[in-house]
Formats: structure tokens, C-alpha cells, sequence
């Protein structure tokens, strides 16, 4: 009867120890990316000179794009980092804030207005609760100069 009770019991902690660890720190589930998921910008091209006025295109592959919000296997959505340097952090929701854009709606476009001078692009895709998904889906960071 013991070594019943000691099987479940070190089945149920092997069980508890896998699921935190499919948990981001905020609670929130972290999502495994597909193999091969990748997320690209289609424009501006990397080094290009752009007026202040830019029309990011997002391309994907290997996934599709659902709204925030949505629960859907394979899918994510779109969050466009403007001059960010580090990647935001595993495992927590992506910030929203002025170089954190996010794309909710499952746009796979947007109009950014950038200050003149040089500037980075890159985008980041996340599950429904805009936690990045384990590896995460990031494009190439690419530079523009806004005259």
C-alpha cells in the first residue's frame, strides 16, 4: 500500500512540475511555437530610405494569424518593435507602448509615423494572451532611415 501511495504521489508532483513549467511567470500559459514558424517583414527592405510616413507588411510561415484573445493551434498574432533593442522578456505578455505595437486584430499591415533619422524594425508574433510563444517566432531586426 505504500509504494501505491508513493507511485502516485511522485507521478502527481512529475505532473505538477511539467505543467509550471509550460507556465509563464504571470500565470499564463506559454505556447510551443510550431517547427519552423517564421515571421518576416515583406517592406520596407532593410536599409531603405522611407518619408516619415512607413507601410510595414508582415509575412508569416509555418502559422497562421488568429486575433488576440482567440485560442487557436498554430496561430498567433502580430507585435511590431520599433527601436527596441532586447526582445521583450520569455514568458510574460508583450508591453504595449510606443515601441511595442501590438496587432490584436490579426492585421498583417500597418502605417507607422516615424520621427526623421535611423530607425529599427522587427517583429515579434504571440499567442492569444500576447505572451510570445517557446522558441520564440521574431523576424530579423531591420534598419530604415526616415529623411
Amino acid at each position: 500500500m505504500k509504494r501505491i501511495l508513493f507511485a502516485t504521489l511522485l507521478a502527481a508532483s512529475g505532473a505538477a512540475a511539467v505543467a509550471a513549467d509550460n507556465q509563464a511567470a504571470g500565470g499564463l500559459p506559454v505556447t510551443k511555437a510550431p517547427a519552423g514558424a517564421e515571421v518576416y517583414i515583406i517592406a520596407p527592405k532593410d536599409g531603405a530610405t522611407v518619408g516619415p510616413e512607413v507601410t510595414v507588411r508582415f509575412g508569416l510561415k509555418g502559422m497562421g494569424v488568429a486575433p488576440a484573445g482567440v485560442k487557436k493551434e498554430g496561430t498567433g498574432h502580430h507585435h511590431l518593435l520599433v527601436d527596441v533593442k532586447e526582445l521583450p522578456a520569455a514568458g510574460l505578455p508583450i508591453p504595449k507602448d510606443d515601441n511595442h505595437l501590438h496587432f490584436g486584430n490579426g492585421q498583417t499591415e500597418t502605417t507607422v509615423k516615424l520621427k526623421p533619422g535611423t530607425h529599427t524594425l522587427q517583429l515579434e508574433l504571440a499567442d492569444e494572451n500576447h505572451v510570445p510563444f517557446e522558441p520564440a517566432v521574431v523576424s530579423k531586426k531591420i534598419t530604415v532611415h526616415v529623411k
